[in-house]
């Protein structure tokens, strides 16, 4: 396996008015946050925008392996994330991730592409870390 993965954030002053950067790695990505990005429509990034990427990147990857592991190995799998951040119990809380998928895979059947997809989101690490997110949803096309 390989070794630990990092990522480091930065913040100044309070929650509202402050502001933050973090970085991924070593510095393969930077990007400023605040209060605005995350809880409102500002500049800048935010954890759940992170996680959305972590996650659709983990989920495509590991729908590949498992289509190609089955003898259908994909042409193109393209997937996205969408993070809902909710107040559950007076505090915010991933509430919802929605996956989708499309997918280019010759001679696979809609049956076997839809269980392989499920079957993807259940194993797929960033899944399993998030399993105490209450509601995962996943939407796989197969385009034709």
């Amino acid at each position: 396996m390989a070794s630990p993965r990092s990522g480091s954030a930065i913040w100044w002053g309070d929650l509202q008015s402050g502001k933050g950067d973090l970085t991924v790695g070593d510095g393969v990505f930077m990007g400023e946050y605040s209060f605005k990005s995350r809880f409102e429509e500002g500049e800048g990034t935010n954890p759940e925008e992170l996680i959305a990427a972590a996650h659709a990147a983990c989920f495509a990857m590991a729908f590949s392996n498992i289509l190609a592991t089955n003898g259908h190995t994909p042409e193109e799998v393209n997937a996205g994330a969408r993070v809902s951040l909710q107040e559950v119990d007076g505090a915010p809380t991933i509430a919802r991730i929605a996956l989708k998928v499309h997918g280019e895979v010759p001679g696979i059947d809609e049956s076997t592409y839809q269980d392989l997809a499920e079957q993807a989101k259940k194993d797929c690490p960033v899944s399993r870390a998030l399993a105490s997110v209450p509601e995962i949803t996943l939407e796989a096309k197969l385009n034709s």
